[in-house]
């Protein structure tokens, strides 16, 4: 009942408290709705209080910058061409065009994801570390190699 919002005609909002002869039973429903709503206020109020004291726990403000070259996670992308087994990760490197606010950015889009828009939740940015390409131009990682006795 809570959950569906506030409806005027409860008989908790009908009932006149300087009545003395109140039904008992309008009186209980009374009490019960008075603790439901308090039990339901307390329920919220501890579910934000949780939830903030996660989300500061967790969470790491970007240190992204405008011209910081980036990759995409491609997790939401659902109809790049090939094999959805085959498909990279993480897509790019793109270069960050802009900053929107503390949570988003736009990239400068090329190649298949060109025609998509260009603005992305910070969560699906990781930043582009170019090591990789130099020790493997190739594209792989061999194999370390193993000492026999």
């Amino acid at each position: 009942m809570l959950e569906k919002g506030f409806n005027t005609r409860l008989p908790y909002d009908t009932l006149k408290k300087d009545l003395v002869n109140i039904n008992p039973t309008a009186r209980i429903l009374k009490v019960m709705l008075e603790k439901e709503i308090y039990h339901a206020n307390r329920c919220m109020q501890d579910s934000f209080k949780y939830a903030k004291e996660r989300w500061e726990k967790s969470h790491k403000p970007h240190d992204f910058k405008v011209g910081d070259l980036v990759l995409v996670s491609t997790v939401i992308f659902n109809k790049i061409k090939g094999p959805k087994k085959l498909k990279d990760l993480l897509s790019g490197t793109f270069v960050i065009r802009a900053l929107h606010g503390l949570n988003a950015v736009q990239l400068k889009l090329g190649g298949e994801l060109m025609n998509k828009n260009p603005a992305f939740p910070v969560s699906l940015i990781k930043p582009y570390s170019s090591s990789v390409k130099e020790l493997f131009p190739l594209g792989y990682i061999p194999p370390l190699a193993i000492k026999l006795l």
